[in-house]
This record gives structure tokens, C-alpha cells and sequence, in this order.
């Protein structure tokens, strides 16, 4: 029992992090109906700049700079690249998303070189009893920020005047614009906090282990994770994250005793099985939105 808890901890850090990755997916989504597939990159250069600036500023406020920095320059992208798209089939601006995803990694790429790049996170791979529970500091840093970021954002969207803009925005674009709500300020602030997010994420990512180039394919764990909680539900991206982090981490100690069958590193693809389970049951995600088409 003590190894189950540990490692469903572990999971539930580590599906923290995709929380805050989905949480980006989900908040582009909403506002403009497009999955944007920058959310790695995003995330991988959020790390790179914890990386540069820990060391000039300090850890945390490094971490509060880099996820400002990288909001900053998600606010650019949709200004320069995706605003001009409005009107166009959601099919391309997510092919374009595709390509700042490549473009901004091939640029972060330069900054990290060959070598792996350290956050200077304060927690390494330090260790901490919860009675007769021993689990990693970061786990339970992970969980801490993300239960903090969550609270925040959900008040935001419920009791601010941006917030209840982004909401009646996701409800319905044209009464929104016809109650004099900005919907591309709306689509920027929606980037601008994915953005934030996913540097959060990024930092996070490479807490004890550091950044590399291949550091973004961990974002992708954040597909399923929508896709499993329902893609227009808030909410649901905290779910499917976390669920994916405790499944992958279930796989990962459990998988070679009891079903060695597998093979091996099954834990990798463990997120995007239980993801085809539930679409076979439920196509619009545990918590999403059902939408009924009448013919």
C-alpha cells in the first residue's frame, strides 16, 4: 500500500504539469475554437528562460519573469500571426499553430545547444516523509503551484470583468460583440495566459532533470489529457491531467509485474490508450460540453 500511494503522488505531480499544459489548450479552444499546437514550444521555452535568468535573478523570480516573458510573446504570436486569420477555417490557423510550434522551438533550440540546460530549481530529486510516505519535494510542488494557478484562474474567469469577457466570448462570439465585448482583445488575453501556463509547466518539466531540445514531447501528454476531460471544460483539463499522470505512473511502476506482456515502456503510450477508451464512451470527453446535431 505504501508503494501504491507513492507512486499515485508522483503521478499526481507529474499530471499537474499536464494540467497546466491542457489548461492552455482548452483556454485557446474556448475562445476561439482552435487547438493551438504551440503549447510545446510555449513550454519549452519557458524552461530555456528560468534556465538563463535563475542564475541573474534568482529562482523564483526567475520563474515569475520567464512565465511573463513567454505570455508576452504568446500575446505577439496571436497579434502578428493568428489574429489576421480570423474568418479563415479553423483547419488552417491550426496548421499555422503547427508551424510557430516548429518555428519558436527551432529558435529555443539555439539558446540550449547540445547540452541539457538546469532550471535552478531549489528541489532536485530531495526527498520528504509524510508519515510513512517518502515522496520528491517537486511532486508536491507541483501540486501546490498548480492548486494555487487553478484557484486563481477560476476566480479570474468568475469574478473579473476580463474574465466573464472570455466566458460570453466562449458562450456565443456575436452576442458577445453585439454586448460590446472585444473578442480579439478576448483571443489575445486567452494566448497570453496560455502562455504563461505553459512556462509554469516548463519549468516544472525540467525540475531535476533539466531542459534539453526533445523536452517538448512532453506537452504532448496534455492531448490526451484534454481529449479525456473534454475539451471545452476547464475543469476537465484538471481531471484528464491528473488522470493521465496517475495511469502513467500506475504503467510505469506495475506495468513489468503484472503485465510484462506489454512490453516494455508501455507507460509511454499508457495516456493515449485510456484517451481511445474514452472516446469509445464518451466522444465528447468525461466532462465536456455534448453536442447534439439535428438533421
Amino acid at each position: 500500500m505504501k508503494g501504491l500511494l507513492e507512486t499515485v503522488i508522483r503521478g499526481l505531480g507529474n499530471g499537474s504539469v499536464y494540467a497546466l499544459l491542457a489548461l492552455g489548450f482548452v483556454i485557446i479552444y474556448k475562445a476561439t475554437r482552435v487547438i493551438s499546437f504551440a503549447q510545446p514550444a510555449l513550454m519549452l521555452a519557458g524552461g530555456v528562460a528560468v534556465s538563463h535568468l535563475a542564475g541573474v535573478t534568482g529562482f523564483y523570480p526567475a520563474v515569475l519573469l520567464s512565465a511573463l516573458l513567454i505570455a508576452g510573446v504568446a500575446l505577439a504570436i496571436e497579434r502578428v500571426a493568428i489574429r489576421p486569420m480570423v474568418g479563415r477555417p479553423v483547419f488552417v490557423v491550426a496548421i499555422i499553430t503547427l508551424g510557430i510550434d516548429v518555428v519558436v522551438r527551432v529558435v529555443v533550440n539555439a539558446f540550449i545547444g547540445r547540452d541539457v540546460r538546469q532550471v535552478g530549481d531549489p528541489w532536485g530529486f530531495t526527498q520528504v516523509s509524510i508519515g510513512p510516505l517518502v515522496v520528491q519535494t517537486r511532486w508536491l510542488a507541483m501540486m501546490a503551484a498548480t492548486a494555487v494557478l487553478v484557484g486563481l484562474l477560476f476566480a479570474f474567469f468568475r469574478h473579473t470583468r476580463y474574465g466573464l469577457a472570455m466566458r460570453a466570448a466562449a458562450f456565443d462570439q456575436e452576442t458577445a460583440l453585439a454586448q460590446g465585448v472585444s473578442v480579439g482583445a478576448v483571443f489575445a488575453l486567452s494566448w497570453g495566459l496560455a502562455g504563461f501556463l505553459a512556462a509554469i509547466a516548463g519549468m516544472f518539466v525540467g525540475t531535476g532533470q533539466g531542459i534539453e531540445q526533445m523536452t517538448w514531447v512532453v506537452a504532448l501528454k496534455a492531448l490526451p489529457a484534454i481529449i479525456v476531460g473534454g475539451l471545452d471544460s476547464l475543469g476537465g483539463a484538471v481531471a484528464g491531467g491528473l488522470v493521465v499522470g496517475v495511469v502513467e505512473s500506475l504503467f510505469q511502476s506495475y506495468q513489468g509485474e503484472f503485465a510484462p506482456w506489454l512490453g516494455q515502456n508501455f507507460a509511454v503510450v499508457s495516456p493515449y490508450v485510456v484517451m481511445l477508451v474514452v472516446l469509445l464512451v464518451r466522444p465528447y470527453g468525461l466532462f465536456g460540453t455534448r453536442e447534439v446535431e439535428r438533421v
